[in-house]
């Protein structure tokens, strides 16, 4: 992965050098952009007399450098910002990173690939925080996935952002710790979006396994990798049995981060790593099928969130167990009708082949608090149709036992631009899934489905703390933004940092 380096520097913008040096310009409550100082602010300020440039989220002014009192950069763009006033800090959060995403967009119109930032003053947040969301939106907005395109050595193609110089008026000591998290956090979902764009034959369970091992080398964390012979032992027939028609060998990763407070609480995170989904028997129709390649998105969060936690040492211990294989239809594939049994010691017959990804969450989730009794447990999956039905592919689905633990999620989702929706998870829709022939059934039924599934979850969680994000709607398709690609988003990846990032005791 591209990885853009990012300064901050005392040389005035009038300084810079570089392809686009960028102002972000307010728009004020009389509905006229603030006048910024800068290079060109005579011009500016004849469009904002003119109407032409009211500083609206859309508004831009380009002009171009390298004469006199006109700096040394070779476009300067004026960035219209929108109003700032009546705003939670959430939602300044998301304007600076949506307006940070438009830069990236502008830049990769121009082809610029050295650029500064002239910070601007937004109402409501403190230059790290700016800087933060701000740099956050242009690194998730630069991203692309080239890497099994052929190349032409004819053309120069576009590589994205190389270097970012931040300039501000404000000299605030947070500014260097706002640009570090921007990088890891932007970085880390990114990182999950190349996971993710991996063909189902490009990222497999071995390549799971191999990463974590990469970033506990790097982090000094703990890797242990269960293969199958360890899940024949251990009885875990949710992942076994998923694996049954494949020839890829399912892997279980655990990767543990410890914190030097010997009374840090542990936050267990469990992510579906279903490296491709064919539906096994219960076989997915042919059309949008390639798309399955996605179902792994859950344990890409979680791996990739491990990255930040290992650069940070947080005082809160996390674990990330990531379950993975793929669902094929093979001869020994397993079929409906089938009784699988859990790690747990849980019996479930098998409805559908293509309810999979809670066979191999229910091993994960009961092996994790058995192994470790963490103080909370989140799980993330592209998990259930059922979900895109009810929330679109604006909000992640949220299901729990907890709900103090329900409404740290919710403000980390709603801070970090990946909103979240809470369903309710009551008695009746655990009746659902009773079965008559063995403990559960892996399916409710067509009505809601969403639920159900969670509910099949909570029977392997027991008194802990859980939560569950459904993110079958937000890990691909999700909500269009400035600076979510088209394809995988990185969902999930930023919420868990920031719950992690501002953990207090539970």
């Amino acid at each position: 992965m591209k990885r853009t380096k990012i300064s901050l520097t005392r040389k005035t913008p009038e300084q810079f050098t570089g392809d686009l040096l960028v102002y972000c310009v307010p728009q004020q409550k009389n509905d006229k952009a603030k006048v910024v100082k800068g290079i060109g602010a005579s011009e500016l300020r004849k469009a904002v007399a003119l109407g032409d440039f009211k500083g609206e989220e859309e508004n831009r002014l380009l002009l171009y450098g390298k004469g006199k009192n006109k700096g040394s950069a070779n476009r300067v763009l004026y960035l219209g910002l929108g109003k700032t006033d009546k705003k939670s800090k959430a939602e300044l959060f998301e304007q600076c990173r949506q307006a940070g995403g438009r830069i990236a967009a502008i830049a990769k119109e121009m082809k610029a690939k050295n650029i500064c930032l002239c910070l601007p003053e937004v109402q409501g947040l403190s230059a790290e925080q700016s800087v933060e969301s701000l740099l956050e939106g242009v690194l998730l907005g630069d991203y692309h996935f080239d890497k099994y395109k052929k190349k032409d050595a004819k053309k120069k193609k576009y590589t994205g952002i190389s270097k970012i110089a931040v300039w501000s008026a404000l000299k605030e000591k947070g500014l260097r710790n706002g640009v570090k998290r921007s990088q890891r956090t932007a970085d880390a979902a990114c990182s999950a979006r190349d996971m993710a764009n991996e063909p189902g034959n490009g990222w497999t369970p071995a390549n799971f396994a191999a990463y974590a091992r990469s970033l506990a080398k790097e982090h000094g964390m703990k890797c242990t990798v269960l293969g199958k012979a360890e899940m024949k032992r251990l009885k875990m027939g949710g992942i076994l049995g998923v694996n049954q028609g494949s020839t890829e060998a399912p892997k279980m990763v655990v990767l543990e981060y410890r914190a030097k407070n010997p009374k840090a609480q542990t936050v267990l995170l469990v992510g579906k790593g279903l490296t491709f989904d064919s539906g096994g028997v219960s076989l997915k129709p042919g059309a949008g099928m390639q798309d399955m390649k996605y179902d792994m998105c859950g344990g890409a969060a979680a791996i990739c969130t491990m990255a930040v936690v290992g650069a940070e040492k947080p005082d809160v211990n996390v674990i990330a167990i990531i379950p993975a294989t793929d669902n094929m239809p093979g001869g020994s594939a397993l079929k409906p009708g089938d009784i699988i049994k859990h790690y747990s010691g849980v019996t479930s017959e098998i409805i559908n082949t293509d309810a999979e990804g809670r066979l191999i969450l229910a091993d994960a989730l009961a092996y994790g608090i058995k192994s470790y009794s963490p103080d909370c447990v989140v799980d993330l999956a592209t998990l259930t149709g059922a979900v895109i039905s009810g929330l679109g592919h604006h909000r992640t689905g949220l299901l729990g036992n907890n709900q103090p633990l329900i409404e740290r999620l919710c403000v980390a989702g709603e801070s970090s631009g990946e909103p979240l929706w809470q369903l309710p998870l009551d008695k009746e829709y655990v009746k659902q899934i009773d079965s008559d022939v063995a403990d559960i059934k892996n399916t409710g039924g067509p009505a809601a489905g969403t639920i159900t599934a969670a509910a099949y979850l909570q029977k392997f969680v027991g008194d802990t703390p859980w939560a569950h994000m459904d993110i079958a709607g937000t890990a691909w398709d999700f909500t269009k933004k400035e600076y979510i690609p088209k394809g995988p988003s990185g969902t999930g990846v930023r919420t868990l940092v920031a719950m992690i990032r501002h953990w207090k005791k539970l």
